[in-house]
């Protein structure tokens, strides 16, 4: 599997548009179907931003040996972040008041 490869498999796995997912990491939507194509190359600075954005082990991604994510993530917590951080401003408000409002019943 290629680079271009793994990214299509990250960007599946957060379960992301390709437009959110170059959103999230400051490319153009045509850029990074480019990428997903493999038409355009993943340069350093997309593999470090998709690393920090996603949690991706950086290794994994150059190559395909070890984990997609780095151990101290897990695939649900980065899924809810991808789509909070997706979220209008004023829905982020509302999203954490019934998030709050879960754990507090998880905790009774």
């Amino acid at each position: 599997m290629s680079i271009n490869e793994r990214v299509r498999e990250i960007r599946q796995t957060v379960n992301l548009t390709q437009t959110k997912f170059a959103e999230h990491i400051a490319i153009s939507t045509s850029y990074f179907q480019g990428i997903e194509c493999g038409a355009k190359k993943v340069n350093e600075r997309t593999v470090r931003l998709i690393s920090t954005e996603f949690g991706v082990d950086e290794h994994w991604l150059r190559t395909g040996e070890g984990s997609m994510f780095r151990e101290e993530n897990d695939i649900e917590v980065i899924k809810a972040t991808s789509i909070f951080k997706s979220l209008n401003p004023r829905f982020r408000k509302s999203a954490l008041t019934f998030l709050n409002e879960l754990a507090e019943l998880q905790n009774e």
